[in-house]
């Protein structure tokens, strides 16, 4: 039979019809896209075209090869075979278009039939997909969706369906469709035996549903298609929860506080945003991943990491007009947030690692902040009440460099008795930090670690009261300033000492000194987690064999677990964990702690749990006799969630429990070298 697109349907010929249809649809699917990438250059330059080959490599597994969409074995599965199978079957709609021009004539011979393959396999894949997808929305409807609008989904998997299923249908009105490239569309043709009127219907279903699909790209969820690719290619390659310092010299480095010449502070406006941070709202395919895994939506805040991408692009589209000539719109991105979502973030950054395509949600909430705390220093009456305990905290900061107001001159009195150098030279200094310099629980815990040092015979110091505070607090409530400050001092420090190895048992100074003073000067500075050395110490011998009494569970703390990539260390220090909780490793739960929420008061609605209740009930389902941590702050809020609930399962970082094992260890030697002795005066 003659093509479709080659047949007159009255006194139009099918070419025309076709390129009517497909100058609206691109025409408008182009201008979309125009605009959208007007939007995105308004944000701040950030230059992201370093290291090609990693980029590109990402590019190939994260968003050609879907790692992440798979880690959701389900939804992911049913997605790959759909984003897999457009990609195959994609150039088919060129030779639809052609009349077969592009199979017949310009694809050589010896190619066109695996090339038939390849298309036929795709059209399956996604049919397959496709059904996959429906079945589950409209029958097994996920909790995340019920009560939700599905009508923009539904519609486009609709029209997936009719672009599979025509496309069989045009294949077999083709003369000589091949059972051996083409075996659906063969199929058809012999069991079926379409008509004329059948397949030329089909044909145009099938470029008509291309044509919607075009048209509603841009205008849904769907312009992923278009910016995950620049999304994943662009992603940021810092260490996971970085922060950019307020400004950075040429070759990328802070500038000192003593040369800073800036005007504002953080981000209020959209264009303070960067470019490659306002992709993420026409990149984000609202999947809810990040929604799924936040700590401060499962306790009912008002955040929803999802909703603040998506108001990246709504922020935009609606105010296109005045952001194109220039102007700020009447609210600012800060009011389109919300301060109570703003400020309910613990940076866990557990959103960013669920995301399949490389969005950064934490910095646009990070960034809000610096502004609210640096620049505007009022808050909405919503939020007075949680971040008011948060500014006699940074007042503490300022005038005793430690959160707890105590005077700096006590910084190192828990290791007074150690025997431990003090402001010296020493092969490894213990940065204590503030918890377990002024917190009596935690005290122990620098006292355990010192002890487990020295017993493996280390040159170890401390700064005693030259430490002050990393920082970490401060910079994540937003007052850049004030980190900034207490990072050059500290470094000050460290140069006078000549500090070059640094241990800390806590996973924010950890991050913060490890990481984040590489921006001021700190790049020399190897430091490392407690349970790192310990675990070091333990494969070199230097210490006796890990292990514990009891059944242990571990909660990953989110700095050192998800952030700081450190999952194997803490496990092996003590041996093992003898139950893991459901959400573990890098997806373990926050305890709430984070993003200088241990300082801010934490307000509930009924009917929802705290965060540290909420991961509280998790190690408790495991059944252990003792919780394993490995951070000041989750012992305490772990502590007091397990105490609300009832439980009575012990808390123990992991220097306490080697440090046990160690004395244990010792007291068995020494009872054989006492028994000894008795029986050879007997």
């Amino acid at each position: 039979m003659e093509h479709p697109l080659l047949m007159d349907y009255g006194p139009i010929p099918g070419w025309a019809i076709l390129a009517i249809i497909g100058a609206v649809s691109i025409s408008f699917f182009t201008y979309q896209v125009w605009k959208a990438t007007r939007l995105v250059m308004l944000g701040k330059p950030d230059y992201r075209f370093d290291n090609w080959p990693t980029r590109i490599k990402e590019v190939a597994t994260g968003w050609l090869g879907q790692k992440k969409v798979l880690e959701d074995k389900v939804a992911g599965g049913i997605h790959v075979l759909m984003f897999w199978g457009f990609l195959m079957l994609s150039s088919d709609m060129l030779d639809l278009a052609t009349a077969n021009w592009f199979s017949h004539s310009f694809l050589p011979e010896v190619i066109k039939g695996p090339w038939n393959l390849m298309v036929e396999t795709g059209y399956t894949i996604a049919l397959i997909g496709c059904v996959a997808a429906l079945t589950r929305r409209v029958v097994f409807t996920p909790e995340k969706l019920k009560g939700k609008s599905q009508l923009e989904g539904n519609v486009i998997l609709l029209l997936i369906l009719t672009i599979t299923l025509t496309s069989f249908f045009v294949e077999a009105g083709e003369a000589g469709v091949s059972s051996t490239y083409e075996p659906i569309g063969a199929w058809v043709a012999a069991t079926i035996v379409p008509s004329t009127a059948v397949v030329v219907s089909a044909y145009w279903a099938h470029m008509l549903a291309i044509a919607t699909f075009l048209f509603l790209i841009p205008l849904s969820k769907h312009m992923h298609l278009v910016m995950a690719l620049p999304n994943a290619f662009f992603h940021d390659m810092r260490p996971m929860a970085t922060m950019e310092p307020m400004q950075v010299d040429e070759q990328g480095k802070a500038v000192l506080l003593d040369d800073l010449d800036i005007e504002s502070f953080g981000t209020a406006n959209y264009t303070d945003l960067t470019w490659r941070s306002l992709i993420d709202g026409w990149a984000c395919t609202s999947c809810a991943r990040c929604q799924d895994v936040c700590p401060a939506y499962a306790s009912g805040k008002a955040l929803n990491p999802m909703q603040i991408i998506h108001d990246v692009r709504n922020y935009a589209n609606d105010n296109y007009s005045v952001l194109m000539e220039g102007e700020p719109p009447e609210q600012d991105i800060i009011a389109k947030f919300g301060e109570e979502s703003i400020w309910a973030c613990t940076t866990c950054h557990a959103c960013v690692e669920a995301c399949p395509i490389y969005i950064d949600h934490v910095p646009k909430l990070t960034d809000a902040r610096r502004h609210l705390m640096m620049e505007r220093m009022e808050f909405d009456e919503k939020v007075e009440d949680t971040v008011m305990p948060l500014m006699a905290t940074i007042e503490n900061l300022e005038s005793d460099s430690n959160p707890y107001g105590l005077p700096s001159h006590e910084r190192g009195d828990w290791a007074a008795d150690l025997d431990v150098k003090v402001a010296e030279p020493a092969e490894y200094i213990y940065f204590a930090g503030c918890a377990a310099s002024f917190d009596e629980r935690n005290k122990k815990v620098a006292r355990d670690t010192i002890s487990i040092m020295k017993e493996a015979g280390l040159d170890v110091g401390i700064l005693g009261m030259q430490e002050g505070c990393s920082g970490d607090a401060a910079r994540r409530a937003g007052n850049e300033y004030l980190f900034q400050m207490l990072a050059e001092t500290n470094l000050a420090t460290f140069e006078e000492i000549g500090v070059k190895k640094v241990v800390a048992s806590c996973p924010h100074c950890f991050h913060t000194l490890g990481k984040e003073y590489k921006d001021y000067g700190g790049e020399e500075i190897e430091v490392m987690h407690h349970s790192q050395l310990i675990n070091h110490l333990q494969a070199e011998g230097k210490l006796p064999e890990p292990k514990h009494d009891g059944s242990v569970t571990y909660h990953d703390p989110c700095y050192l677990g998800r952030i700081g990539g450190e999952l194997a260390a803490p496990r092996n220090a003590i041996g093992g964990v003898d139950i893991e909780t459901e959400r573990t490793g890098k997806n373990s739960f926050c305890c709430g702690a984070g993003g200088a929420q241990m300082w801010m008061e934490e307000h509930v609605d009924e009917g929802y749990d705290r965060v540290n209740i909420i991961r509280s009930k998790e190690l408790a389902e495991t059944g252990a006799d003792t919780v394993a941590v490995g951070c000041p702050f989750c012992s305490t809020m772990i502590t007091d969630g397990l105490s609300a609930i009832g439980s009575d399962m012990e808390v123990k970082d992991i220097a306490e429990i080697v440090w046990e094992q160690i004395k244990a260890n010792d007291a068995v030697i020494e009872a054989k070298k006492t028994g000894s002795k008795d029986g050879i005066e007997a």
